[in-house]
């Protein structure tokens, strides 16, 4: 962040998860805008009887293995009524996101599975979850969402390169043109890319731009509950976005912003990064 603008510098790619703690592991202060499900739906950890705290039942999770974890979330589903298999958190209807529950398709749950004991392990803060290093915090960032306010629901991508067409580059080229012009007015910042990103916008580096975006947002609403809604769940978290309301009682002790914030200050040095 630059005053008002935030500016792309770097494109790093993490192809193993080594490289992915060594990036949380990094001295801030930063801020990370992290694409996959930080938490589990309040109705699922409460039903299956898993701890009662988000780093508690984290942990947890992580515990049982990747085998295991599986195994946990398919025990759960086999005697439950069809609709009531996979709950989604109240973040997660607002979004339009699927359950963090999900084993196969989208396998957002072995996302979770795989990025949610890391951040407890790295020590990151997690406004509304989880109190770490109040200098390398992370909000989790979702930037399907952010491109649906932007071009709609035309796709922009194929995470498989081959399988990428014609019509998906345009979508991309339209998304980084209507994300930079509307900036201003939606997120109170300005984008400035670099010409090669804006020549040939990658689905990789156009879903980083998005959740560091996400990421400044947030970071700029620090003072007001880095833009969490007031009725933000703190067992299931949150996904930062400026066009979402979530709209649930408000349960649970999570950290409080106020107080990362206070942690805060005197810093003056501010880093975005995301990871795709």
């Amino acid at each position: 962040m630059d005053a008002d603008a935030l500016r792309t510098q770097s494109f790093e790619e993490w192809k193993s998860f080594e490289v992915f703690e060594s990036a949380l592991a990094m001295p801030g202060a930063w801020v990370a805008g992290i694409d996959f499900p930080f938490g589990q739906a309040r109705r699922f950890i409460e039903t299956i009887g898993w701890p009662s705290t988000w780093a508690a039942y984290v942990h947890h999770a992580g515990q049982l293995g990747r085998t295991g974890f599986r195994e946990a979330l398919n025990r759960y589903k086999e005697n439950r009524i069809a609709g009531d298999k996979e709950h989604r958190r109240a973040t997660d209807e607002a979004a339009g996101s699927v359950s963090p529950q999900k084993l196969y398709g989208v396998p957002v749950g072995l996302m979770f599975f795989e990025g949610a004991p890391r951040l407890l392990a790295a020590g990151v803060s997690i406004p509304h979850l989880h109190c770490g290093d109040p200098q390398r915090i992370a909000v989790e960032a979702y930037p399907g969402v952010l491109a649906r306010q932007h071009i709609g629901r035309r796709s922009y991508k194929n995470d498989t390169r081959k399988k990428q067409t014609v019509d998906q580059h345009e979508a991309r080229r339209d998304l980084l043109q209507a994300l930079r012009e509307e900036a201003p007015r939606r997120y109170g910042f300005s984008i400035v890319a670099p010409g090669d990103l804006c020549d040939d916008p990658g689905a990789d580096h156009i879903d980083a731009l998005l959740c560091a975006v996400q990421a400044a947002w947030a970071w700029r609403q620090r003072g007001e509950r880095f833009g969490a809604p007031e009725t933000v769940d703190q067992l299931e978290g949150w996904i930062a976005n400026p066009h979402l309301a979530v709209t649930v009682p408000r349960r649970g002790h999570g950290p409080s912003p106020h107080e990362i914030d206070r942690k805060h200050k005197g810093s003056r040095s501010e880093r975005v990064f995301a990871d795709g």
